[in-house]
């Protein structure tokens, strides 16, 4: 009988020399208390080693799952297959089956089968010779940690907190380098001003510095391998007619030191940026293709983590980067933000502002659906991710082109689209809200108007006789004509109410007369 021993090391066969001692499977362990007994009950036919720690874990997870793996299978036809009348004790029966079908050998697992594997562990040290036992140990905890992690479904690519960490830095260096650069465009502007106006770029800027040292060495000064040889003839020409102060040898050491610190944080920028695009296209493919490394690590850093932002539906996903006007827009109850850290994709950026809106809301759920993908799903191509990149730039060609159909009852028609004219209200200010008092318009009617132009005009009244009665003391008594009215009505309403009196032919007083002695 052979005997199948798996190891975190390796493959063990062994040869059972007394069957037997197998048959007292109670007394079994007897046998196995030291490495002399151990050995005369099994021998060691033959071992296989694991070339390394991807090798064990491969035979490991197959082992569990019951299948047979390559290098088993390799092992068994090399060693087993020549003794194929005997029979091959395994320790899961589910793996004996598998081995039966397809090698066609005759596997045996019982209870005694058990305590011999028992007892074969219990002596591996000295059963399976030219393996130290540091190194067994060494190796059954990186197996053990390799089949946790496959278990888990956790991959250390898949650690999404360097990339939270890697956006950070980079925003960092984009700011001091921004600084060091303003500060060393100000401090060598002083000694040589028009070499700021003629090269534009930064670096090249701190290069030119870093060679040039004192603008008297321009002439002398190789400038072919920063800027093109049009500039360089103009930074020469500029040297030589420069309105800069003259500065001392410690300025100019000083300056060249900042040029290099500068020349040193671009280097690293620029090689961080690639390992962040290569963490990215491992961590979150698909989040990648729809929208932008920069975008998709600012979104996951929001967030928290990659599962975090997994969790979150596709409106939050749109505004994620704009809580503060969000929650502004609530407050003051206008119109919510259409898009956040999510309006600098590229998607978003090609189409025009009338078409943003739409563009964003379909990035949106489509890039939701990717993060889920990257999040939970085995596989780490970016398939899912450029088919929908497909579909939204065709949304926005079609977008683009005006090409918007609505689906009738009797099949496709083109809407009609007409030419969108915005009409704004004008409002004039209303004043009568200012002030709790009784407003009097200004203007007037028409017929006030003519009324009050009537009754400036200078009334011609003819005389009239008016007769009254003289008493015996000689008083006189005179009519009372009323006093003038503005309006028509009321004057003639007064003239009605006039008593009419007797008087003598002899006392006739002319209206006119009264009005004067009045």
């Amino acid at each position: 009988m052979l005997v199948l021993f798996e190891t975190a090391a390796g493959y063990a066969i062994f040869k059972v020399l007394d069957e037997q001692k197998l048959q007292q499977v109670d007394s079994l362990w007897k046998e196995f208390e030291t490495p002399d007994k151990a050995n005369k009950i099994v021998k060691l036919k033959h071992f296989e080693k694991f070339q390394d720690t991807t090798e064990a874990l491969a035979a490991a997870t197959a082992l569990v799952e019951g299948k047979l793996g390559k290098s088993l299978k390799k092992v068994l036809k090399k060693v087993v297959a020549k003794d194929a009348h005997e029979q091959l004790a395994i320790t899961d029966a589910k793996l004996g089956g598998v081995i039966k079908e397809k090698l066609n050998l005759s596997c045996v697992h019982s209870p005694a089968v058990a305590e011999l594997m028992r007892g074969i562990r219990y002596q591996m040290e000295g059963l399976i010779t030219g393996l130290p036992p540091r190194e067994i140990s060494a190796m059954s905890l990186g197996l053990a940690h390799s089949l946790s992690r496959y278990k888990l479904k956790f991959s250390p690519d898949k650690v999404d907190t360097m990339i939270v960490q890697a956006i950070s830095l980079l925003d960092d260096l984009d700011k001091e380098l921004n600084n060091y650069i303003m500060r060393c465009r100000e401090w060598y502007g002083w000694h040589f001003p028009e070499l700021g106006k003629i090269i534009t770029d930064n670096l090249a800027y701190c290069k030119s510095v870093r060679k040039i040292g004192d603008r008297t060495n321009v002439v002398n000064t190789d400038l072919s391998e920063v800027v093109p040889e049009e500039i360089e003839a103009e930074v020469k020409l500029a040297a030589e007619i420069s309105m800069g102060t003259e500065v001392s040898e410690e300025d100019i050491h000083n300056i060249m030191h900042l040029c290099d610190q500068v020349i040193e944080i671009s280097e690293y920028r620029s090689q961080l940026y690639d390992y962040l695009k290569n963490r990215m296209m491992a961590i979150a493919p698909n989040l990648t293709v729809m929208v932008g490394e920069l975008v998709g690590a600012r979104l996951i850093s929001h967030a928290g983590s990659l599962l975090n932002l997994a969790k979150h539906p596709a409106s939050t996903v749109q505004i994620l980067g704009a809580e503060k006007a969000l929650f502004r827009a609530l407050k003051t109850r206008r119109d919510t933000p259409k898009y956040g850290l999510i309006y600098h994709a590229s998607l978003v950026g090609q189409t025009t502002a009338k078409n943003k809106g739409k563009i964003s809301r379909t990035l949106a759920a489509k890039t939701a659906l990717a993060i889920r993908y990257d999040a939970l799903g085995e596989d780490t191509n970016a398939e899912m991710g450029l088919e929908n990149r497909a579909k939204l730039e065709a949304r926005l060609r079609q977008l683009e082109e005006k090409g918007i159909r609505r689906i009738s009852g009797s099949g496709k028609a083109l809407a009609r689209a007409d030419k969108y004219q915005h009409k704004s209200d004008v409002k004039v200010y209303d004043p009568s809200g200012d002030s709790t008092l009784p407003s009097v318009s200004k203007k007037r009617k028409i017929e006030e108007v003519e009324e009050a132009e009537e009754e400036d005009k200078p009334v011609e009244v003819k005389a009239k006789k008016v007769k009254r009665e003289i008493p015996a003391e000689g008083e006189t008594r005179l009519m009372h004509t009323g006093k003038k009215k503005k309006k028509k009505e009321k004057k003639r309403e007064a003239e009605e109410e006039e008593p009419e009196t007797v008087v003598s032919p002899t006392e006739e007083v002319s209206f006119g007369c009264w009005y004067n002695f009045i």
